[in-house]
């Protein structure tokens, strides 16, 4: 038995494959960031899924593309706990940016970029990934991520920036206490996810002057840090992938034109594209 699994930190999706790559079952766990997830919660989220134990001294093969594998040691803690599970298994750990990568481009050049729960790009050279900088997470960077859009509408929020129409709807949909949303942010594990449950709201209501402001200057950012660096020319293909670009691509279309750019493809779930590389290369 063959396991991909495409993770973010919110969630991960995971295929299984028979050993001739036939399509056993599908599933989805919660994220398994191991940047920002301790180790006995990757290991609950993991063994809480009954498919995924069932056949655990079946699997052969992992291929694991995940949010906050780009680093070692965080690579180092979701091997060991993958192994104490599936103990028969060969485990390849790499970063999302990877299966982002293989879902949009394959194995042809192109810039591919990620806005999830958090944001990436990298260019890719047809062999390896080239990346502008190392991803520091929520905090500093994730220019238009959903954690990124999150922030920004609590800010807002509390600095009455927001339209008092919009604001009503959004006090009525989030609880907007200070003391909960310290909480949250401070005592609890993950704030990205928690600050990325605001950006949900950004869907219901894109047709609004507000919104569609807030996401322009977001997408702006990331062109601005994440894309225009790699000074490709503008016959390069430029892929986004998450639900971000996807649900807001005529945005993100007017913002490419801006910088005499052309958005060649969205991909709002990565994981199909993904199950056809691996069934034609592994």
């Amino acid at each position: 038995m063959i396991l991909i699994a495409d993770g973010g930190s919110t969630k991960a999706d995971w295929i299984a494959l028979d050993n001739n790559k036939n399509e056993v079952f599908r599933v989805r766990t919660l994220g398994l960031n191991p940047a920002v997830v301790q180790e006995d919660e990757l290991k609950n989220r993991i063994v809480n899924m009954f498919q995924l134990i069932n056949i655990k001294d079946e699997v052969s093969e992992i291929h694991f593309y995940g949010a906050g594998c780009g680093t070692p040691k965080p690579v180092q803690i979701l091997h060991k706990v993958m192994k104490e599970i599936f103990i028969n298994a060969e485990i390849n750990i790499a970063e999302d940016m990877l299966a982002a990568v293989y879902a949009a481009s394959g194995k042809e050049p192109a810039i591919v970029c990620i806005l999830g729960t958090g944001s990436n790009s990298c260019y890719f050279n047809g062999k390896e990934l080239e990346m502008i900088a190392a991803s520091l997470g929520y905090s500093i960077m994730d220019e238009a991520s959903g954690n990124y859009f999150g922030k920004k509408l609590i800010r807002d929020y509390y600095y009455n920036q927001m339209p008092k129409q919009i604001a009503k709807k959004f006090s009525n949909e989030f609880n907007l206490d200070a003391d909960h949303i310290k909480y949250n942010l401070y005592k609890q594990p993950n704030p990205n996810m928690y600050l990325a449950t605001f950006a949900k709201f950004m869907f219901d209501f894109k047709e609004e002057k507000y919104i569609k402001k807030t996401i322009k200057k977001g997408f702006e950012e990331f062109f601005k840090y994440r894309v225009l660096p790699y000074k490709k020319d503008k016959s390069t293909p430029i892929y986004f992938i998450g639900s971000i670009a996807y649900y807001f691509g005529d945005i993100l279309e007017k913002v490419s034109k801006k910088y005499d750019l052309e958005v060649t493809g969205v991909i709002q779930r990565p994981i199909d594209k993904l199950l056809d590389y691996h069934k034609a290369n592994i």
